[in-house]
């Protein structure tokens, strides 16, 4: 993009009062051929000029004086700009020069041989020999740090991490970074307070093989090329249309992988594999949050599971190899460790190392690039059910006007199934809807939305016991349901390796148990049984989740309700959508001090119903705004995805599911159907790591009965 010269004015030409809420958009104006011609003479004469010379190109070009003002300025940028990037690379050659003469003398000295023994010849003096070693490294060091602190501004990342054989690529887009690489990265940055489950971005190193593992120089150099590489492909990804992305069946953004294998033939090595499927996609929206507020949460391990429990079940960052500039995030490349999931038992995670690079592209438009980054003995430790390999993969941020942003995202997979898929959740995960680009981005929008409620000083139209809930009882009890929801979510793949066990499996549905240690704060120290299964329904994902949601319909499927009537008694929106909201229950005829605290969520991608037992007296506490992390909580609930088929298929792979077609299909036609995971916690009174027949036999029983009253009230026979 160009600054200034290129003809485009954003200073002015138009003098009416900023205040006009039907004037807030500035008005562009592009100079004419002549205009610019004139101007760039003049500045070649001055770069300066004074105020009599402004106001003679003022009245010769018909300009404001404003705007011959501005142009000069901008044009004196981008000059300092070009002088400033044309001094690096002058000292990135000259560095790479010597250090390329370095190792090649250093080679040189490793196959002396004596022409008379024919071997190696021994120093005269090896400590000596040593000593002097390290002073030049010292000196070495020392010059190398003086110029990475002057190119580190422009580049992203020090020279020291460049590689060493060769300089790493630099895309053009990067160019704007020294004239914006220190504008707009200073301001107030958001903390949305969220609440990490314990142990879940940090616990069980020792677990992971980079527990002990060091990184070179070397290696930090290959990362550093492979980073700027992925950057390079993802902008071209991001910007790049026709042929390259075309339009799916279903209206998705999917790639042309014959033009993606033309444009990228370094990147597709792995395409020629007959074995390996490509999962690619491309999806852009609005998101409520600013532009800087996304790139701290994303760089930021922690606060990215926080954004996206519902995919991530655990991240970690083995090493940050390149801080960013001036205390930013721009510039910081990361090596981390992820694991991505579905919410069901069914699916295996995908595990995968990968780096992590954050580039301003220009003013107000970020970049962050994942690609995966192969280390030594990760084969042994990942899953033989899936390898997944991550091709360049990320986001392009943009800020809009009142605070909002505009991301584009796209997801780039290699996949090599070395097991069988789940028949189930085979369509979805072929199709790509699994790990795709919407759902990432429908899952942001809903929670940055929900964060947005949280700001909103807005109370609940009912009371529980007397107490009116205040802003900062709303914010505790939104706190504390996050919480409810992350758990719910962290059982399902937990992260500290706890496998599942088939309890029963018919050709309806299989139940799953897990034993975990809870680490819930305000639990008791005990160990908790998580059972799951996950069935299909002919029916929209949207019609399953207002059945859940719908306190009539409760007293059909709910063992908390014991079959009586419930009633919604606190009622928190967490979202636009009414499904996305924070619900307080009581059965009616039953405990009057036991309620049931339930979060439902809706995007594009899915659902989610999670609800638990808590006491009157907990409630009333986060009503009234204290901390409610002392709070125990066991959740239950629901997730809903449409299951990845079209139409067509439906027909053909109905035995298959084994369930009639006689209720309503998918919203709009667009799926055949949904999958429901069930999933039940339940406290374990004894304190071993073995699960008991009694206690087999209780969720045994549990699941099943609930899947039988819920094909019931939703009019699904069974084959």
């Amino acid at each position: 993009m160009d600054f200034g010269a290129g003809g485009d004015d954003f200073s002015g030409g138009d003098h009416r009062d900023s205040s006009d809420p039907h004037r807030r958009k500035k008005r562009y104006h592009r100079h004419t051929a002549h205009q610019i011609q004139r101007l760039e003479a003049t500045f070649k004469e001055c770069p300066h000029p004074d105020e009599k010379t402004r106001m003679q190109l003022s009245r010769e070009l018909s300009l404001a004086p404003r705007q011959i003002k501005f142009w000069f300025q901008n044009r004196r940028t981008q000059m300092k700009a070009q002088y400033e990037r044309a001094d690096n690379s002058a000292l990135r050659t000259e560095n790479d020069k010597i250090r390329c003469e370095n190792i090649t003398i250093r080679e040189a000295l490793k196959n002396v041989i004596c022409p008379s023994c024919g071997v190696p010849p021994v120093s005269e003096d090896p400590y000596f020999d040593e000593q002097k070693l390290r002073i030049e490294n010292v000196q070495l060091k020392e010059e190398l740090d003086r110029v990475s602190s002057i190119a580190a501004k422009y580049i992203g990342r020090p020279i020291s991490q460049l590689p060493p054989l060769q300089p790493i690529h630099v895309s053009s887009l990067d160019l704007s970074m020294s004239s914006y690489g220190g504008h707009g990265m200073a301001g107030p940055s958001i903390d949305l307070d969220l609440d990490l489950l314990p142990g879940s971005s940090t616990g069980a190193l020792s677990n992971l093989p980079f527990s002990t593992m060091s990184i070179s120089d070397m290696d930090k150099s290959l990362m550093a090329d492979i980073a700027g590489n992925a950057m390079d492909e993802l902008i071209r990804l991001l910007q790049t249309n026709e042929p390259l992305w075309m339009k799916s069946a279903d209206g998705r953004e999917v790639l042309n992988l014959g033009s993606y294998e033309r444009i990228f033939p370094r990147a597709n090595t792995h395409l020629k594999n007959p074995n390996i499927r490509i999962e690619a996609s491309r999806d852009s929206g609005v998101v409520i949050m600013n532009g800087l507020a996304l790139v701290d949460l994303f760089m930021d391990t922690s606060k990215w599971m926080e954004l996206f429990p519902t995919i991530v079940s655990r991240a970690i960052t083995i090493e940050v190899i390149s801080s960013g500039i001036l205390g930013s995030q721009i510039g910081t490349l990361q090596l981390m460790y992820e694991e991505l999931q579905v919410l069901s038992p069914l699916v295996p995670t995908r595990q995968i190392y990968f780096l992590r690079f954050c580039q301003q592209i220009e003013q107000g438009s970020w970049a962050i690039v994942d690609v995966s980054y192969d280390l030594p003995h990760q084969e042994s430790q990942f899953a033989s059910s899936c390898k997944a390999h991550r091709l360049p993969s990320g986001c392009l941020i943009q800020d809009m006007p009142n605070g909002y942003s505009k991301v584009t995202w796209v997801e780039n997979w290699e996949i090599e199934d070395r097991a069988p898929i789940h028949r189930l959740y085979r369509d979805l995960i072929h199709s790509g809807l699994a790990f795709g680009a919407e759902r990432w981005l429908s899952t942001l929008q809903r929670i940055c939305e929900r964060f947005a409620c949280l700001m909103v000083t807005g109370n609940s139209t009912r009371d529980i016991g007397g107490v009116i809930p205040s802003p900062e009882g709303k914010r505790s009890m939104m706190k504390l349901a996050q919480r409810m929801v992350n758990n719910f979510c962290a059982s399902i793949n937990p992260s500290n390796g706890e496998q599942w066990t088939t309890l029963s499996g018919s050709n309806e549905f299989e139940v799953r148990a897990a034993l975990h240690k809870s680490t819930d704060p305000g639990q008791p120290n005990a160990v908790v049984l998580g059972a799951a299964t996950t069935i299909w329904l002919p029916i929209s994902a949207q019609n399953i989740f207002n059945f859940f949601r719908d306190e009539r319909t409760r007293p059909q499927w709910d063992v908390l309700s014991n079959q009586n009537p419930v009633q919604e008694v606190a009622h928190i929106a967490n979202g636009a959508h009414p499904g996305n909201c924070i619900s307080v229950l009581r059965a009616l005829n039953t405990n009057q001090n036991m309620l049931i605290l339930q979060e439902s969520c809706i995007d594009k991608s899915g659902s989610l119903v999670v609800y638990g037992p808590v006491d009157l007296q907990s409630i009333n506490v986060a009503m009234s705004g204290a901390d409610p992390s002392c709070i125990a909580l066991l959740p239950s609930g629901f997730t809903i995805s449409p299951d990845g088929r079209q139409q067509d298929q439906l027909q053909a792979g109905e035995s298959d599911h084994g369930a009639s077609t006689s209720s309503s299909i998918g919203i709009g036609g667009s799926s055949a159907g949904s999958l429901v995971t069930i999933v039940f916690q339940i406290l374990v009174s004894s304190p071993s790591a073995k699960m008991s027949q009694e206690s087999v036999a209780t969720v045994n029983n549990l699941i099943s009965n609930t899947v039988r009253q819920i094909k019931a009230a939703l009019n699904c026979t069974t084959s």
